[in-house]
């Protein structure tokens, strides 16, 4: 009796059934839908669950049959980093104008929830996902997309993907009209700081750094290119220690806005300034910064800090714009869509 009034208390999700049939909560969409390949043997146990559980036929399903929940899902990693930030407000902003809603969800910093949360959104019944970053992505979450036709696209800052939709900037070009810009401004000493080993991002921006210098005849040092924690502290560290063990290097190109920040801190705690100050040149050493990215921030530092940036908030914009195309037209091959960088002119070079 008190197991019963339990049960017909709590609302019955698709987890729920998915749970009791011992079945995927992909395989209840598809026999929901009636899309799909699902044997009868497996049909007929999701139902048994179903009437056992007292699970509701509602709207839910009928969006799984092909009609609009006019909700679109993102997940992200986390939202308070600020790329992704700008990215789930540039996609907010097309939906709004599209009458449709963004239903935000967080993977954590490793992914390790992207499966489940793939299929919340999956079971809700949204329009489409779009996956903020790709770096988590993989082929499981691929192929749940694919059997129940949902329609999905990779908004990322890198992303080795052929087969999917993804809207990413041009990391290689960014660094490597960065590393110019800085050349140009007299810089022949130029390390780079930030980012993990593992960062196919930091490899591409690596590969237009080392691309640059090649053109115009500069050697690269691969002791100057140094891995480190993103976390302004420990970037002001460790430009410190770069700049305490390599005092000819004069400029640093940074992996992120947060590096840049703690590298401006890192080079005035060395004793150097940063950027061209003449009423202090001939007495200071001083080094030149550039970041990626860019953040209200960079304007309060003295002087304001350089970025080469592609708007995150564009790379939203064009995430939703290509997953309405792709909701409209299913069946058109991929696009990987690069958006080209901005160089942010500021005092810091």
């Amino acid at each position: 009796m008190a197991i019963g009034w339990s049960m017909s208390s709590k609302k019955i999700t698709i987890t729920d059934v998915a749970e009791h049939a011992g079945v995927s909560v992909t395989t209840v969409s598809l026999v929901l839908s009636g899309k799909g390949r699902i044997s009868e043997k497996t049909a007929v146990r999701v139902n048994k669950a179903i009437e056992a559980l007292g699970y509701i036929r509602n709207q839910q399903a009928a969006m799984l049959r092909g009609g609009g929940s006019n909700v679109i899902g993102l997940i992200v990693s986390d939202i308070s980093e600020p790329f992704y930030a700008e990215v789930a407000a540039g996609i907010g902003e097309i939906l709004d104008g599209q009458g449709k809603v963004l239903f935000l969800t967080q993977c954590g910093r490793n992914g390790r929830n992207l499966d489940r949360c793939f299929d919340s959104l999956s079971a809700y019944g949204v329009d489409g996902v779009i996956i903020g970053s790709g770096r988590f992505l993989n082929d499981v979450v691929k192929q749940k997309a694919r059997d129940v036709r949902l329609p999905l696209v990779c908004a990322a800052r890198a992303s080795e993907f052929d087969d999917i939709d993804v809207i990413r900037p041009d990391n290689s070009l960014a660094a490597k009209v960065a590393t110019e810009h800085l050349i140009k401004h007299g810089h022949r000493q130029i390390a780079y700081l930030g980012g993990e080993g593992g960062s196919l991002t930091r490899a591409e921006r690596l590969g237009g750094f080392c691309a640059a210098l090649l053109q115009y005849g500069l050697p690269f040092r691969p002791e100057w290119m140094v891995e480190c924690d993103c976390r302004q502290q420990a970037s002001a560290q460790a430009a410190q220690e770069l700049l305490t063990h390599n005092p000819e290097i004069t400029a640093i190109l940074c992996h992120k806005a947060s590096v840049a920040l703690g590298a401006y801190f890192g080079v005035l705690g060395t004793g150097y300034t940063v950027g061209k100050d003449n009423n202090e040149s001939y007495f200071t050493r001083q080094v030149a910064l550039i970041g990626f990215g860019d953040v209200p921030e960079a304007e309060l530092t003295n002087p304001p800090l350089t970025f080469i940036s592609s708007s995150a908030r564009e790379i939203g914009h064009s995430a939703a714009n290509r997953l309405l195309q792709r909701i409209e037209m299913p069946d058109e091959p991929p696009q990987h869509i690069i958006l080209p960088p901005k160089l942010i002119a500021r005092g810091s070079v």
